[in-house]
């Protein structure tokens, strides 16, 4: 694995099943209340532009059943500091950054002003980590990736960039159900395209949400508009009314076809109460398998990337 977590182009498919391995090997004891203290006196800075619940609770939590530590950090980047000194600065001082920004390149500024590992735990291009605990989900669930169909239904953002490159990696079919002008990033689709090649897997957008539902497997939705896209809340809300995950969607799909969504949720927008609470949802599951995805993100970041002593200088 790379120094840095910006985007799940930057693992591979042995690097992401390692991963998962990795994080179910860690899951186990969590449960049972013994968790490893594999990141024992390591510190990681908790950078937040956005307000957070899951993002939060779950990294500060992983880092402290890991023996580690989280300092939680509330500020815009680039305003009293810039970015690049802000990174520079707590380079010196913690193991490990994590940040949830409004715009990517801030993840991407971070990351090449340290030299500590960076985690992209969300930006306006990618949510890598979701995307995980997304995978994670499906693979407990149903046992394998290969040959799954997995449909998100809804705008074209940053989740859906991510679902597309990993479904791509790792050999799950996507199609996208969305409106016209609110597809995926065009350069995220064309390198999901390239991966999808390799692997031999199918990537489609259809306009028709029941047609795109048809047959399958998992079913994903995220809210309309994004925090940072408040003003454009009432004109979403009219383009994707007919995107709602509801039981006709549902009707579509495989009987036994799990529904996703990253919450939080706008109940009764893009999916009713009664199928986000309904038999279908692993909602809860997926939320919780973001406590054990990132455990085994921050671990393997720090082994692979320990700081190495410098090299004396010869007289």
């Amino acid at each position: 694995m790379k120094k840095d977590l910006l985007s799940v182009a930057d693992l591979n498919k042995k690097e992401m099943d390692d991963l998962f391995a990795l994080a179910i090997k860690i899951k186990k004891p969590t449960k049972a209340g013994k968790s490893p203290k594999l990141l024992a006196d390591k510190t990681m800075a908790m950078i937040f532009e956005k307000p957070s619940l899951r993002t939060r609770v779950t990294f500060e939590t992983g880092m402290t059943q890991l023996g580690g530590h989280g300092i939680f950090l509330e500020m815009s980047l680039g305003k009293r500091e810039s970015t690049p000194d802000i990174a520079r600065n707590i380079n010196r001082w913690v193991d490990l950054i994590m940040a949830r920004t409004f715009a990517h390149k801030s993840i991407v500024e971070i990351a090449e002003n340290t030299d500590i590992p960076v985690i992209n735990a969300l930006s306006d291009l990618e949510h890598p980590c979701q995307i995980f605990a997304d995978f994670l989900t499906i693979l407990e669930h149903k046992k394998k990736f290969k040959g799954l169909k997995l449909v998100y239904i809804g705008d074209g953002n940053n989740v859906c960039n991510s679902l597309l490159l990993a479904a791509a990696t790792l050999g799950v079919n996507m199609t996208v159900g969305c409106p016209q002008g609110y597809e995926p990033d065009r350069g995220i689709w064309e390198k999901a395209q390239e991966l999808a090649a390799k692997t031999k897997t199918t990537l489609q957008i259809v306009r028709d949400p029941r047609e795109a539902a048809r047959q399958a497997d998992v079913i994903y939705t995220d809210v309309w508009a994004s925090m940072g896209q408040e003003s454009e809340k009432d004109l979403k809300a009219r383009v994707f009314a007919p995107y709602q995950v509801n039981k006709h969607i549902i009707a579509a799909a495989k009987k036994d076809c799990m529904v996703l969504h990253c919450l939080p949720a706008h109940r009764e927008e893009e999916i009713t109460s009664e199928v986000l609470d309904g038999p279908h949802s692993q909602v809860l599951d997926q939320a919780e398998n973001r406590l054990h995805i990132q455990k085994a993100i921050m671990v393997t970041l720090v082994k692979n990337n320990a700081r190495r002593p410098k090299a004396k200088k010869k007289k």
